[in-house]
């Protein structure tokens, strides 16, 4: 998981944006699809493709391999956050990009908007290295406007020789014993600062009960004498520096932290977590639809995507991928990336709330502020 934008503001941007423009639904998409326009004999050196992801999510001399393999010209620009992306996206008219990488439930939010192009399984054949677990994605059932580039989940990574029992629950981190006040990191973007309150509460991370929300929100609050710091970026750091024994952490940002120092561990606490997912778009305003189809395929080819678990120490939803010699040798030294794709869907997928997503903005602002 790349870091996050603030929810709320992106969802009722998109809900502005689809009142405004009479935008299609998720469902239409689906419709959409059956009746693809696009020409599977477009001549893709005819065309430049504009790409905007995360710096450092991607191989330098990707523009450069594209280029050879596919034919059309490839320029990368990159974006710091969903938000930022989010907002070039959801601007108005033709924000000159083709591609764009963003969250899950982002992707909702602007298929919701009428923004996105339905996938075209026709011009990306490889969409069948996918594990068949990456087609029932709760905010894309199908893969009809996304395609999923990464996948994960949170929980607790930790230093396992300056823990003297080891962390099993939510509750050691938002109750910390006494040797670990002062030592623990949340994470501060919205939906994940919430999580562990809400998965210890017994509640859904996709509430939008006022009562359940308030409850977890007295609880994140009890719990902030206790904390070293919100940290979305540099928490594995402070692990590895004995600064912080536990901290709140996306799988694969723990693995930063186990390649430095093989004490640091995660574990997923008991009672349950997230199931997250970066995914990669075609914007409906592109001009090079065809060729933004031609790069997810390219993506998509194994030794490709291959290239993200190896590089990245995330987890990939393809299976071609991650079955790789060198893949699946990882998990010996990161044990998080074997974790299987039926593993990842016990847990609750993030997905769009739509204007309700504003009580949990309002909720972070007012727990990490002060």
């Amino acid at each position: 998981m790349r870091r996050s934008g603030v929810a709320g503001a992106i969802a009722v941007s998109a809900a502005l944006l689809l009142a405004a423009c009479g935008g299609s639904t998720s469902s239409d998409a689906g419709s959409a699809a059956a009746g693809s326009t696009l020409d599977p004999k477009a001549d893709l050196t005819k065309q430049t493709l504009t790409v905007s992801n995360w710096a450092g999510y991607y191989p330098e001399d990707l523009p450069a391999k594209f280029q050879t393999a596919v034919g059309a010209p490839l320029t990368i620009a990159n974006h710091a956050t969903n938000e930022e992306i989010m907002g070039k996206l959801t601007a108005g008219g033709d924000s000159g990009i083709d591609v764009a990488f963003v969250s899950g439930q982002y992707a909702q939010a602007l298929n919701d908007a009428g923004l996105l192009e339905p996938i075209d399984p026709a011009l990306i054949p490889n969409l069948k290295n996918l594990y068949p677990e990456a087609t029932q994605m709760p905010f894309d059932k199908g893969n009809k406007f996304s395609v999923p580039y990464t996948w994960g989940t949170t929980g607790i990574c930790y230093r396992s020789d300056l823990v003297p029992t080891e962390p099993t629950s939510w509750n050691d981190i938002l109750k910390p014993a006494a040797e670990n006040k002062g030592k623990i990191t949340m994470l501060s973007t919205e939906r994940w600062l919430l999580l562990p309150a809400l998965k210890s509460l017994g509640y859904s991370i996709n509430t939008t009960n006022a009562d359940e929300l308030a409850a977890a929100k007295e609880l994140t609050l009890a719990q902030k004498p206790d904390l070293l710091a919100y940290d979305d970026t540099t928490f594995y750091t402070r692990l590895v520096s004995g600064e912080a024994t536990m901290v709140e952490a996306w799988d694969g940002w723990c693995n930063y932290g186990i390649a430095e120092d093989p004490n640091i561990k995660f574990v997923v606490p008991k009672e349950g977590s997230d199931l997250w997912s970066d995914t990669m778009v075609v914007l409906k305003s592109s001009k090079n639809k065809e060729a933004g189809m031609a790069f997810i395929n390219y993506i998509l080819d194994p030794a490709n995507h291959a290239w993200v678990a190896e590089n990245i120490l995330y987890k990939v939803p393809n299976q071609a991928a991650m079955e790789t010699e060198a893949v699946a040798g990882m998990s010996a030294a990161y044990p998080n990336m074997g974790m299987t794709p039926a593993e990842l869907l016990k847990e609750e997928a993030i997905v769009d709330l739509g204007e309700q997503s504003s009580a949990y903005t309002k909720i972070a602002t007012e727990v990490t502020s002060g």
